[in-house]
């Protein structure tokens, strides 16, 4: 199984309004991608300064899946209108579990 992992920090200017539409449209994304197995994503809880502002993890039963899940529309449009105008760093990770 393949578990992908990508963390967000906003940008300074990011309103709640703009975070909570990028949250609503990550959370459409299992209803629409059949190749996704697992899917979850959260808000930082604010425990600490030195984190980030969200946290989202999906698994993929294989690499052609999560290539999918990348690649489908639904996905893309979820970044380029959702996330992708809020964030200001970003990191990402898949590994084999």
């Amino acid at each position: 199984m393949i578990r992908h992992t990508v963390l967000f920090r906003w940008t300074a200017d990011a309103t709640e309004a703009q975070i909570e539409a990028a949250l609503r449209r990550l959370s459409e994304l299992p209803a629409l991608i059949p190749e996704i197995r697992r899917y979850e994503f959260g808000r930082d809880l604010g425990f600490s300064d030195a984190t980030w502002d969200m946290a989202l993890v999906a698994d993929f039963d294989t690499k052609a899946d999560w290539e999918t899940y990348v690649d489908h529309p639904a996905h893309r449009a979820a970044v380029a209108e959702g996330t992708q105008p809020i964030t200001e760093e970003l990191v990402r990770v898949q590994y084999e579990v």
